[in-house]
């Protein structure tokens, strides 16, 4: 398949990109700083078979953009058969609106583009659920939404606008992760679609990578806000 990446230099972001190339797609991503894109296995690593690398880098095109710019990258869209949005903020003392605003860019260009598919990331921490133990629920409420209030605040108004209207017949997916580890990549976690897991663990970045390039093609998690844990 030919995927369109955004948010590549950051911790999940790389382990898609890594995973994408590594099960033989065309990968097209987008970054703002172009040097920083970088694969979990480096050109570095001395346990990286270098034909494999070759391989994989042949099949990787990098374009300087930002997600809140879309003059930059808007001509790259066609001919993608889906997009997979890995964007997020770590400044957390500031409001911000890559969440929202980039992933409605995204949205108007594959629009105008004839490409429909697309999933991006949101968290866990949004939605306290019922069934969550007392402890996690006083330190999502009380520490981890008040430390990102200002990124939850975009996610969202993200999540508002993908099930609105203005999404339009584009066949989405809202992936909600909880905690994120750098552990390795296992392939074995629990999802919900339009539901909610029975109390969620933490997950790793490898891990949330792999359910997002396996639910590209799922027809099932379209227009759906999947769960997804240990």
């Amino acid at each position: 398949m030919r995927l369109l990446l955004f948010g590549v230099t950051g911790g999940t972001g790389a382990q898609l990109l890594t995973q994408a190339l590594a099960a033989g797609h065309q990968v097209t991503a987008v970054a703002r700083d172009p040097a920083r894109v970088r694969t979990t296995n480096s050109a570095e690593d001395p346990d990286q078979d270098p034909s494999q690398a070759q391989a994989q880098a042949s099949r990787l095109t990098v374009l300087r953009g930002d997600a809140l710019a879309p003059d930059t990258w808007r001509r790259a869209v066609p001919g993608h058969d889906a997009v997979l949005s890995c964007l997020g903020s770590t400044d957390r003392k500031h409001p911000t609106t890559v969440y929202s605003q980039g992933t409605r860019n995204i949205v108007e260009a594959m629009h105008a583009s004839g490409v429909d598919r697309l999933l991006c990331l949101s968290s866990a921490g949004l939605e306290i659920t019922p069934d969550v133990p007392l402890p996690q629920r006083l330190v999502t409420r009380y520490v981890i939404q008040r430390l990102y209030r200002h990124g939850y605040a975009d996610m969202a108004r993200m999540e508002n606008f993908m099930a609105s209207a203005a999404a339009g017949d584009t066949a989405w997916t809202v992936v909600r992760p909880p905690m994120l580890t750098d552990g390795p990549l296992t392939g074995h976690y629990r999802t919900a679609a339009n539901g909610h897991l029975d109390r969620p663990k933490s997950l790793s970045r490898a891990d949330l990578a792999h359910c997002l390039l396996a639910r590209v093609e799922d027809p099932r998690t379209h227009r759906a806000v999947l769960e997804v844990a240990y």
